[in-house]
Parts: C-alpha cells; sequence; structure tokens
C-alpha cells in the first residue's frame, strides 16, 4: 500500500490535462467580430482589477512571511510553514486566475456559439466551466502531492522528537492550509465587492431609474457588471474552493493520523479526493442537451454529470476501502454520508431559490405590492431555509461521529464525511462556474446586436446558471461547516500534540470557553457588517457616476454617444481594493489576539460559535439573495406584467439588496470560519505560550 499514495499525484496531472484539454476546445471554438470586440474589453477590465489585487495581495503576503519566518527560526511554527504559507496562496490564486481567464475568453464564443444552437452554447460555457472545476482540483492535489512527499522524505533522516513520521508530517501540513485561505479570502471579499457593486449601480440607474434593460449598452455601468462577473463569480470563487478542497483534505489526514491510522489515515482522504477527480472528469462527457430544451431539461443535463461522479466515486471509494483498509472498512460510510448531504443540501438550497419552486414564486407575486413585501419576504424565506442544511448537517457529524466509534476515530469519520462532500468538486464546480460565462454571453449578444434568438438561448442558460450557482453556494456551505468542525477538532489535537499535559476545559461552566462562543458568534455579524457596508458605498459612488454620465451628456441614451465604460471599471476596482482590507485583517488577527486573552480554551470556544453562526448566516444570505435574484427574473419572464412595470421595479430593488447577500458577505463567511480555524492551528504554540487565561 505504500505506493497507493501515487494515486493522488496522477490524478492531478489527470485533472490539469482534461483542464488543458477542455481550456484548447474552447480557444479553437468561432468568435464573430461584435463580439470579440466587447469581450476583449470585459478581458481587459478584468486583468487589470487582478493585476492590482494581486499587487495588494503580495504585500499581505510578504509581511505575513517575515512573520512566519521570524516564528519558525524561534520554534514556534514548522520552518517548513513560510514557504508552504506561499505555495498555497499561490496555487490558490493561480486557480482563479486561469479560471477567469478562460472564462473571459469564452464568454464572447458563447455567444457566438449560440447562433447555432443551445447544445453548442451549453458545451461552450460547460467547457469553460470545466477548466475552472478540473484547475481548482489538480492544482489542489498537486500541491498536497508535493510538500507530503518532500515532508515525508525530509523527516525520513531527521529526528521527529519521539513523534512518528506520520504524526510530525501531519502536524506540519495541517498548517499549510492558511496560504490558501487567505488568498481566498482577498479573492472572494474583493471580487464581491467590485462585482455587486457594479451590478447593484448597473440596476439602481439603468432598471429603476432609466427603465432601460439589463446589459443596455448605453449603461456606462454595463461593462464593469460584466467584468465583476469574472472576478468576483469565477476567480474569486475558484480560489474559494480551492482553499475549501484543500483544507478538508489536510484536515482529515490530521484526524486519521491523530486516530492512530499512520500513514493511512493520510492515505485515505488524498485517495478519496483523487478517486472524485477521476470520476469528475468522465462525468464532464455527460452534459449535452437537445435544442429548444426546457429548463428542466437543461438541468437535468448538468445534474446527469454530478449525478455519475457522484455515483461512480461512491462505488469506487468502497472497493478501495474495502482492500485498503480492512481493519478500518466502515471508513467508507462517512465518505457515502458526505456524499449524500452534499446532494441534500444542494437539494434544498435549489428548492429556496430556482424559481421552479413555490417559495420563489410566492415571493416573485409579491413583488406586486411593492419592495417593501418583497424585501420582508425573501428575508423571512433565508431564515427559514437554514433549518433543512442545519439539520443534515447535524445528523451527517453524529453519524460520522457514532457509527466510527466516537473519540479519535469519530473525529476523523467528520473529517472523511467533509472529504466526500468535496471529492466531486472537479464537476461540481463546473457546473457553478459555467453561469457566469453564460451570463457574459447573454450580455455580449444584448451589447453587439445578436438576432433575439441568440438572447432566448443564452437568457436560458444564464438562468440556469442562477440555479446551479445557488446549488453551489449551499453546497460550498456545507462543506464549509465540516470542514470547520474538522479544523476545530484538529486544533484541538494540534494543542495536544505540542503539550501533552495540557488538559482542556470545554465545559459550558467554563466563563473563559462562555465568553470564546459569544466573541466567535459575532465574528460573522462584524465581517458581514464590512463587506456589506463596502458593497454599498462603492455601490453609492457607481450611482452617482452614472447619473453624472447621463446628466452631463444626454446624447448616451439617445445612442448617439458612447459611455464611459473605464470610468465605472475605475471607480469599483479602487473602491474593492481599498475595502477589502479590514475585514481580511480582522480575520486573521482575531484567532490570535483572542488566543492570546483567553488562551486555548477560549480559542476553542471563539472557533465554536464562529462556525455555528457563520454557517446560518451564510445559508441566509444565500438563500435570501437568490430567492429575490431569481423572483426578479421569474417577473421578467412576463409573469406579474413583465419587464418595465412597478413589479419589476419592486423585484429589481430586492435584487439589489440580495446582491451583496449572495455574493459577497454569505460566500466570504465560508471562508473566515476555515480561515480563523487554520490560523489558531498555525499559531498554536503562541497562543500555548503567550496565553494568559
Amino acid at each position: 500500500m505504500e505506493y497507493a499514495v501515487l494515486i493522488a499525484p496522477c490524478a492531478a496531472l489527470l485533472a490539469l490535462g482534461f483542464a488543458l484539454f477542455f481550456a484548447r476546445k474552447v480557444l479553437r471554438m468561432k468568435e464573430d467580430a461584435d463580439a470579440h470586440g466587447i469581450a476583449a474589453i470585459i478581458r481587459k477590465g478584468a486583468n487589470a482589477f487582478l493585476k492590482r489585487q494581486y499587487l495588494v495581495v503580495a504585500v499581505f503576503f510578504a509581511c505575513m512571511f517575515a512573520v512566519l519566518g521570524i516564528l519558525a527560526l524561534t520554534g514556534f511554527v514548522g520552518k517548513f510553514l513560510p514557504f508552504a504559507f506561499l505555495t498555497g496562496g499561490f496555487f490558490s490564486g493561480l486557480s482563479g486566475f486561469l479560471g477567469m481567464k478562460i472564462a473571459t475568453a469564452a464568454n464572447g464564443r458563447t455567444a457566438t456559439a449560440a447562433k447555432s444552437g443551445l447544445n453548442r452554447a451549453l458545451r461552450a460555457a460547460f467547457s469553460a466551466g470545466s477548466v475552472m472545476g478540473l484547475t481548482v482540483v489538480g492544482l489542489g492535489l498537486a500541491d498536497l502531492s508535493i510538500w507530503y512527499f518532500a515532508l515525508k522524505g525530509f523527516y525520513h533522516v531527521v529526528d521527529t522528537g519521539g513523534l512518528t513520521q506520520a504524526q510530525f508530517i501531519a502536524s506540519n501540513m495541517i498548517t499549510f492550509g492558511m496560504g490558501a485561505s487567505s488568498m481566498a479570502l482577498f479573492a472572494r471579499v474583493g471580487g464581491g465587492i467590485f462585482t455587486k457593486a457594479a451590478d447593484v449601480g448597473a440596476d439602481l440607474v439603468g432598471k429603476v431609474e432609466r427603465s432601460i434593460p439589463e446589459d443596455d449598452p448605453r449603461n456606462p455601468a454595463v461593462i464593469a457588471d460584466n467584468v465583476g462577473d469574472n472576478v468576483g463569480d469565477v476567480a474569486g470563487m475558484g480560489a474559494d474552493l480551492y482553499e475549501s478542497y484543500v483544507g478538508s483534505i489536510l484536515s482529515a489526514m490530521a484526524l486519521g493520523v491523530a486516530a492512530g491510522m499512520d500513514f493511512l489515515g493520510a492515505l485515505i482522504p488524498l485517495a478519496i479526493a483523487a478517486i472524485g477527480v477521476l470520476f469528475s472528469v468522465i462525468g464532464t462527457f455527460f452534459v449535452r442537451t437537445g435544442e429548444d430544451a426546457s429548463q428542466h431539461k437543461l438541468l437535468r443535463a448538468l445534474r446527469a454529470g454530478t449525478w455519475f461522479a457522484a455515483g461512480g466515486t461512491a462505488v469506487a471509494s468502497f472497493l478501495f476501502i474495502w482492500f485498503a483498509a480492512p481493519d478500518n472498512r466502515l471508513v467508507i460510510v462517512p465518505v457515502l454520508i458526505g456524499l449524500a448531504a452534499g446532494v441534500l443540501i444542494g437539494f434544498f438550497s435549489e428548492l429556496f431559490t430556482s424559481a421552479s419552486y413555490k417559495p420563489t414564486q410566492k415571493l416573485a407575486a409579491s413583488t406586486e405590492s411593492g419592495a417593501g413585501p418583497v424585501i420582508i419576504n425573501g428575508t423571512a424565506l433565508g431564515m427559514f431555509s437554514t433549518v433543512a442544511p442545519v439539520l443534515i448537517i447535524a445528523a451527517s457529524v453524529l453519524a460520522s461521529y457514532f457509527l466510527l466509534g466516537g473519540g479519535e476515530m469519530g473525529l476523523f469519520g467528520v473529517g472523511i464525511a467533509a472529504v466526500g462532500m468535496l471529492s466531486t468538486l472537479g464537476i461540481t464546480l463546473s457546473t457553478d462556474a459555467y453561469g457566469p460565462v453564460a451570463d457574459n454571453a447573454g450580455g455580449i449578444a444584448q451589447m453587439s446586436g445578436m438576432d433575439e434568438k441568440v438572447r432566448e438561448r443564452t437568457d436560458a442558460l444564464d438562468s440556469l446558471g442562477n440555479t446551479t450557482a445557488a446549488t453551489g453556494k449551499g453546497f460550498a456551505i456545507g462543506s464549509a461547516m465540516l470542514t470547520a468542525l474538522a479544523l476545530l477538532s484538529s486544533f484541538i489535537a494540534q494543542i495536544k500534540l505540542l503539550d501533552p499535559s495540557f488538559a482542556f476545559d470545554l465545559g459550558i461552566d467554563n466563563p473563559v470557553v462562555l465568553v470564546g462562543v459569544f466573541i466567535g458568534a459575532a465574528l460573522p455579524f462584524l465581517f458581514s457588517a464590512l463587506t456589506m457596508s463596502s458593497v454599498g458605498k462603492s455601490a453609492q459612488r457607481v450611482v452617482l457616476e452614472v447619473r453624472r454620465q447621463f446628466a452631463s451628456d444626454p446624447g448616451i441614451l439617445t445612442g448617439k454617444s458612447h459611455p464611459d465604460y473605464a470610468r465605472c471599471v475605475k471607480i469599483c476596482t479602487s473602491s474593492a481594493q481599498k475595502q477589502m482590507i479590514a475585514p481580511a485583517i480582522i480575520a486573521v488577527l482575531s484567532p490570535i489576539v483572542f488566543g492570546i486573552l483567553l488562551g486555548a480554551n477560549g480559542v476553542a470556544g471563539m472557533l465554536l460559535g464562529s462556525s455555528v453562526t457563520g454557517f446560518l448566516l451564510a445559508v441566509f444570505m444565500s438563500a435570501s439573495g437568490g430567492a429575490w435574484d431569481n423572483a426578479k427574473k421569474y417577473v421578467e419572464d412576463g409573469h406579474f406584467g413583465g419587464k418595465g412595470t412597478p413589479a419589476h421595479k419592486a423585484a429589481v430593488i430586492g435584487d439589489t439588496v440580495g446582491d451583496p447577500f449572495k455574493d459577497t458577505s454569505g460566500p466570504s463567511i465560508n471562508i473566515l470560519i476555515k480561515l480563523i480555524s487554520v490560523v489558531a492551528i498555525v499559531f498554536a504554540q503562541v497562543i500555548l505560550a503567550a496565553g494568559i487565561l
């Protein structure tokens, strides 16, 4: 079994190879001249934003590398951690960057393909999404494989201080997720602020005040809106899910070794992830549909691939564990639980956000009564939507823990459930990432004056993309919660590994723990307040700029002159860069500051509190935002009077409120609850040495 670990690097090469295959497939597709011109402007804006963002992030990483370097020299962290921090951030950023590059190359080609038929447009957009999905899992497994083999070789000849080689490697590798988490936070927050500032600004002035269509070329913020789809929903999402994927595997590896399974405990999570990559690649070829397909048939086409990948992964994982771990064959149960939980959470996310179901249809009906009832009902819908995911996660945790006998083995089961849920990320993310490409394609079709039939096809794909995006967000939130719980267990295990004499007192009668829980519970609210406020401030600047251009040049609305698109892109870029710094600093410093004040017991309480409220808040925001968005589209499809009516304007207002909910604050909370856990693990030695209580 020693060589079975080679399955991970082989799977990484397979994923990256097929990502290259799909990228070349997209680039060989035809792109009309009109579509090319608009797509080129979007590409230029997206590249400019990422270039500026990476410069800001580079300063942060340089400072953190210096801090970690000092801690490594003084023995507070592992000597490899500063370098692993850089590689994690690099691969996380690279996955988002490559996904964004192919998405901006595919949007015009998808619009052109829609001229020939719906299936060709679907294949173009989904091929671009597949590049993102397979790049994320490929780079994630490559990063983990490189460090695993490097540490295994190094610690084969170096004294490990009385620990087994597996324990020493696992305790080092669990800290490696900090770089990926940090990059993901910057990408999600910065990209989310950009995209929602542009989207809200464009909708409020364009649709509500001037009654012009979405993606109308007369709107000065329309290019910024399309750029935002790529930097927020593609580059940001790629970095986000890279971090989730790597974090779940690392925590499961550490818990497996802590459970006494030695290297087998580290091998099983890597193998399950690798198996998921294989079936995700195969599943991408199942996604196709006929012409003039309904939304139901389009959704079934995407589900064919994801269901195949989930089923194949379950069977192959069962066979692997049956032969590789004959003494621990029950480990397959948490894998199946994780896969099932992911499917169920995705279903309930779709139930509460898709216009095909009653909740969103009833929300759309309330638009006839004005914006007030829309906001109230959408908020209530989001709150109600938290119940099912909580019950699913609770059942998954209890089943995974007790079926493996509880104790350290039970905690390993919780970690493996998170890996199982994310094992098919290659294709799950592909179905999610295709949405922004289809959305951009519709905008390009509108701005370049393509035939109405083309716009109908791109709108069908875009509407489906909203459903898959909501499902993907639910999937990401569920996996984040399981991963956060596994990381909490890893923090406790790390403290015990560093100081076997340390006695945790995590009872509810310990005031230090209770204070930690309260502080942790408040962090997601503080974080959301900062990110929501950032979108509001940035959107206000865009609104004022769009109004200024319309007022100073009346020829824009008559089509006699062109708006200054670059000005809105510049406003969104500068605002996003400034506003993303404070939330990132709070996320990184919180576990260190409160670790020194409250000690390890207080930090454990803080991690628990932030995970619980963060999970609920993320589900609530994702569901409310998705429902408001799809209620607007339901009205635009001709229900309750259609476009240009008071009901439509009320729906647009609801959508503008929901935009930062579902695309900025909600997704960023997923990263927050994992990042503070990883930072706590990295600085565990500091907390032990400097903790006051």
